[in-house]
């Protein structure tokens, strides 16, 4: 058949010989669709149970908090210090790691393959190698690609690993897995968004940070503005023992009864995989050359040469190994762990005639006592109807309200955006104050003395933090969206404290200031206000987003249900 440059090939087909065309292209795709969908979880798994250490005392850890908390002559039984700076989120948890003699417990919701996490999971290995129990329990939604190398710790010494809710399929591409499982969509959107990391049941870390390079300040790209909370003593022993509820519930998988190395190897992209014998350096699987290489100055500190997008490199100090937390102010202080149960994300979660109260709707509650001021902050803001009601009683009893979070611009999940804008002006209307993340911050900021302004890299936010009445501090994992509420398990601290609720507000307000737009409304309209002193404008419509995805978002909106997003 003759075809030319302007004519599609099949145009002149007869329509029987067009859909044997279509099959021809098809017939693969739909191959590999069957074969997922009919892949199915194992019904018989040795899950071995285990749990926490019993006595952290007998570790150096649990001996510093008991040593510390009798230094600090308070009845509180719990210690706290917040963690605002990329790189002491990163040194904290590396220093648990080589501090740790018993036990390590790790849960998360993503682990991406990058040079950062291979640093952490090789001084994971270390640990194992020297006696350390080591259980990690990950979510299974982002295990796909170069992020199922991750999985290979598994098959390490002393280290197990397990999947929660694994989705059926392959791992090679994300697209074919959600492909695979639309069938099962309601069990696919329930998610663990958890983020714990106990070591020795006497120290942990948790908030809003998973990990990788682009939580830690080191991406390229966009780097996550977080916070986490170290917490000591009875609070990360409840922690544990949340651990090892969802450690030795039936949706936790071992890896090794979903898959074998050869699986996890077959995941990898074409460029990354090694030759049967060679060395297996995820680092240089993960580390293209010509984006990113280590140097050594003159100092002979070891450095990233970074390449940003339009061709200038910058050097980034590579993250150090620890840090000496016995120099961090800790401060002793009451507190409450919120904690979703893991029956929350059950298959039957929904029907199982035994509604829960959630960690979201704890949040609410507490918030609902406020008497003065909320400080909100939450990368995604849909608050859902019985939220829009809960803050306009609070604005009626006259308690101010600021929310922080991102712009259309900065946001990440841009879906996410659609249903904050659905509320947006009618919290304005009601006067909640609300700013906006800036995607790209002045080299000057340090957003919660966390950005590192690296070459070509972005901001987005990712904390999820709430400060009431100057007295009152939550950190966490979730948001204030319909879909913390409703889809995914979290976890958060309350702690009832001025010091560290005025030293988190200290570490917000500089963004409200200068890192943020303010949103209002003028004659009607949304305008958005820049930070004084920047050079910029006010302007009406969404600011530093492209036309194309302001298109998109207004072209997705109406299909795009609240509790979805």
């Amino acid at each position: 058949m003759h075809t030319t440059a302007d004519t599609p090939p099949d145009c002149h087909l007869a329509p029987e010989a067009r859909r044997a065309g279509m099959l021809h292209w098809l017939a693969p795709l739909l191959l590999g669709l069957w074969l997922t969908g009919c892949a199915s979880l194992p019904s018989e798994v040795d899950r071995p149970v285990s749990t926490a250490l019993a006595n952290p005392a007998e570790t150096r850890l649990g001996q510093l908090v008991e040593a510390r908390a009798a230094q600090a002559s308070t009845r509180n039984d719990s210690g706290f210090a917040l963690v605002g700076s990329a790189e002491l989120a990163f040194t904290s948890r590396m220093t648990l790691i080589k501090a740790a003699q018993k036990t390590l417990d790790l849960q998360y919701y993503a682990i991406l393959a990058d040079e950062t996490t291979e640093r952490m999971m090789e001084a994971l290995r270390e640990a194992a190698g020297r006696g350390v129990r080591v259980r990690i329990l990950l979510d299974d939604f982002n295990t796909s690609g170069k992020n199922a190398q991750i999985l290979k710790l598994a098959f390490e010494p002393n280290i197990e690993m397990r999947l929660f809710n694994p989705l059926r399929g392959g791992r090679a591409s994300m697209f074919f897995r959600l492909l695979s499982n639309l069938g099962d969509a309601q069990r696919m959107q329930r998610r663990m968004h958890n983020k714990i990391f106990v070591a020795d049941n006497a120290v942990a870390i948790t908030g809003g940070r998973n990990l990788g390079e682009t939580y830690f300040g080191q991406s390229d790209g966009t780097n996550f503005i977080d916070i986490d909370v170290l917490a000591a003593g009875r609070i990360a022993r409840e922690l544990s023992q949340s651990f090892d509820q969802y450690w030795n519930n039936p949706l936790a998988y071992p890896v090794q009864s979903l898959m074998t190395v050869k699986d996890i190897d077959a995941a990898r992209p074409a460029a990354g995989r090694t030759s049967p014998g060679s060395d297996n350096n995820a680092a240089e699987a993960t580390m293209p050359a010509d984006t990113a290489q280590t140097a050594q100055d003159r100092s002979g500190s070891i450095t990233r040469v970074s390449t940003a997008p339009n061709g200038a490199t910058a050097t980034i100090p590579t993250l150090p190994d620890s840090t000496d937390l016995r120099l961090l102010p800790w401060t002793w202080a009451s507190s409450a762990l919120l904690v979703d149960k893991p029956s929350k994300i059950a298959p039957d979660a929904d029907i199982a005639g035994d509604p829960q109260d959630t960690a979201v709707d704890g949040l609410l509650q507490l918030m609902s006592q406020a008497k003065t001021d909320l400080l909100i902050v939450s990368p995604y803001f849909v608050p859902g109807e019985l939220m829009m009601k809960q803050f306009a009683s609070l604005r009626e009893r006259g308690i101010r309200i600021r929310v922080l979070t991102n712009s259309l611009a900065s946001n990440d999940a841009p879906a996410a955006h659609v249903g904050y804008a659905r509320y947006r002006e009618r919290l304005l209307r009601m006067g909640v104050e609300i700013h906006e993340m800036r995607a790209e911050q002045e080299s000057s900021i340090t957003s919660f003395a966390l950005f590192t302004g690296s070459i070509g890299s972005r901001a987005s936010l990712h904390a999820k933090v709430v400060v009431m009445d100057s007295r009152l501090l939550v950190v966490g994992s979730m948001n204030l969206d319909l879909r913390s509420q409703l889809q995914n398990s979290e976890v958060a601290i309350v702690i009832r404290n001025r010091t560290l609720s005025a030293q988190a507000t200290r570490m917000i307000e500089p963004v409200l200031a200068s890192g943020s737009y303010q949103v209002d409304l003028v004659d009607g309209k949304l305008v958005w206000h820049p930070p004084q002193g920047s050079g910029l404008k006010d302007v009406s419509v969404e600011p530093d987003a492209s036309l194309g995805l302001r298109l998109a978002v207004k072209l997705i909106a109406p299909f795009a249900p609240d509790e979805m997003l």
